[in-house]
């Protein structure tokens, strides 16, 4: 059950960040560096403000989706808490030549960039689903929510502050 749930989730969350990768490498062609910096060190800032003023997690969803449905959560939620724009740090000011493969050099930088965080969010949340499956039990969902949010947004003001200076 749990390995079945990460594919749907590693999916959604992996075209979130692919979309903000895609658009971070596309802007550095036409845009100086420090104007990327800039505004992509603004869009954390903004994503993170937008956290602390509104720290609720939507409740639309039950404890039982299908695989599409959670895909679609996951692209949601990794879009709506800006977590492709935590790899702007990386990304901002790398210019990759293009090599002779089929992708040009900074979007193969980018996928690269999207798989291994993509792969590490999997591992973490599997660890914790883990966790919380086999030692903590599942009835803890039902009683109890942790709101991860200020941590969050303190990640997000961490992640532009590394944009704007790094």
């Amino acid at each position: 059950m749990l390995a079945g749930a990460l594919v749907p989730i590693a999916v959604g969350h992996a075209v979130a960040i692919g979309i903000a990768v895609l658009a971070v490498v596309e802007l550095q062609d036409v845009l100086s560096t420090g104007t990327v910096r800039i505004a992509g060190a603004a869009a954390l800032v903004a994503f993170a403000v937008y956290k602390l003023w509104r720290n609720r997690h939507p409740r639309w969803v039950g404890f039982r989706i299908r695989p599409p449905e959670l895909a679609l959560w996951s692209f949601l939620m990794a879009s709506a808490h800006g977590a492709g724009l935590m790899l702007l740090p990386f990304l901002v000011g790398v210019r990759v030549p293009a090599g002779d493969g089929p992708i040009p050099g900074g979007l193969e930088f980018g996928a690269a960039a999207v798989a291994v965080h993509t792969l590490a969010m999997v591992a973490v949340a599997a660890a914790i689903a883990a966790l919380v499956f086999e030692v903590v039990g599942v009835g803890i969902l039902r009683r109890a929510w942790v709101n991860l949010d200020l941590l969050w947004a303190a990640s997000l003001l961490v992640g532009a502050g590394a944009t704007l200076f790094g």
